[in-house]
């Protein structure tokens, strides 16, 4: 006798037959073992083939892949399933993968139809960009037009997925306009060679300054005037862009020397610091290791020591000192309250009075435990009473 499922079925000869919309037909036969587990078999074979489906659906939702390799890949899996060798719901898979070519076809004329609208907008865009380069090719703001006509260049490089043809017809259109506003702006800088010579007088005595000040050791005042020679370098003018670059590394030289030198002075500076820092944070730790219950003297002396060694250590990081110093500050509080508390304890403990009043108290406990074992219950009564009394004085003194 066979074994059944609802999609499949095993006959006693160990052929193997999946059901589907169009009836069964044989997936195949088992001869291995028991006709359950060839079915389980086949039965497996479909989860694997399901997965594979279920894949392809949960990758192309989350967009790992695309819709074209998804038509391809559910096409794929489509035309294995009337032959697929499982015993499975095969009906519902070929149901899954229509949907899913369904879906990605659809995603894929979007996405094409997407590439070509901001194909359409980049060339849209590009146009812009040359027709107001050719009005700024006529303008006499040679900076501004000479820098929004770089920013053309640097905008135009963004827009990419342009028609080729029309975006090479576009670059020759603006290439012309820059090249014109160049040559205009050219044939307009060369009257200036008196002004550029005058530029070139005023820079030479920035450089001459910053030079100067190149091995000065005033930190803080030598770099605020390299910045102000910095102001005055970008409103001094301009000239030629060789000559330019020769005077502007002359100028800089001069500048990263003070400001090497500064880096150097503060990195060692910060160095030490770090080193205080680490040498505090050691001495703290010794300090917190200092038991206040032990020998008093010892104590103070030792407490004494780690004040000294503290006030020895140079500064620290900004950052940490206000933090060490609560901390050290803290624990010195806190061995000093140790001992003056130890100190009254035993000032307190060595008062004649206190002592008058312990032994008191000790006379009184005696006589009221005689009184008791002799019966003289009213006289221990009496007793008891000047007994809370002198405790009580013993414990106002000892307080006090």
């Amino acid at each position: 006798m066979g074994t059944e499922t609802q999609w499949g079925r095993i006959a006693p000869d160990g052929t193997v037959y999946v059901k589907t919309r169009d009836g069964e037909r044989v997936v195949g036969s088992w001869q291995a073992g028991p006709l359950e587990e060839g079915l389980a078999h086949f039965i497996r074979r479909y989860k694997d083939l399901a997965t594979e489906v279920s894949l392809l659906e949960t990758r192309f939702a989350s967009g790992t892949a695309s819709p074209s390799t998804t038509i391809v890949a559910a096409r794929r899996l489509r035309e294995t399933l009337p032959t697929a060798n499982v015993v499975g719901d095969l009906d519902a898979l070929d149901t899954r993968l229509a949907a899913l070519l369904e879906e990605a076809t659809r995603k894929r004329e979007e996405e094409r139809e997407a590439r070509r609208q901001a194909a359409q907008r980049a060339i849209e865009a590009k146009r812009a960009l040359v027709e107001q380069a050719e009005e700024l090719a006529q303008s006499t703001q040679w900076k501004a037009a000479g820098d929004r006509l770089r920013e053309i260049a640097d905008e135009w490089r963004e827009i990419r997925g342009a028609d080729r043809k029309i975006e090479a017809e576009l670059w020759k259109r603006f290439a012309a306009a820059r090249s014109e506003f160049n040559k205009r702006r050219g044939a307009y800088f060369s009257k200036l060679e008196e002004e550029r010579k005058q530029i070139i007088a005023r820079k030479e005595k920035l450089i001459a300054e910053a030079e100067s000040l190149a091995q000065s050791s005033d930190w803080v005042a030598t770099a605020n005037r390299f910045r102000a020679l910095t102001n005055e370098w970008k409103n001094a003018g301009h000239v030629a862009r060789d000559t330019e670059s020769a005077l502007w590394q002359r100028f800089r030289a001069a500048q990263e020397t003070f400001f090497a030198r500064r880096a150097e002075a503060l990195t060692k500076r910060d160095q030490e610091f770090q080193e205080n820092q680490r040498a505090k944070e050691a001495l703290l730790a010794e300090a917190e290791a200092l038991d206040p219950h032990g020998d008093p003297e010892v104590v103070r002396t030792k407490l004494r020591d780690l004040q000294r060694r503290w006030a020895q250590i140079g500064r620290t990081p900004r950052e940490t000192a206000a933090d060490l110093e609560k901390r050290f500050d803290a624990l010195v509080a806190r061995v000093r309250a140790v001992l003056d508390e130890r100190r009254r304890e035993d000032a307190v403990a060595t008062s004649p009075l206190v002592i008058r009043l312990r032994e008191s108290v000790q006379k009184l406990e005696r006589k009221i435990d005689q009184a008791r074992q002799a019966g003289r219950l009213a006289e221990a009564s009496e007793l008891e009473a000047q007994l809370a009394t002198h405790r009580e004085w013993l414990a106002r003194t000892t307080r006090s």
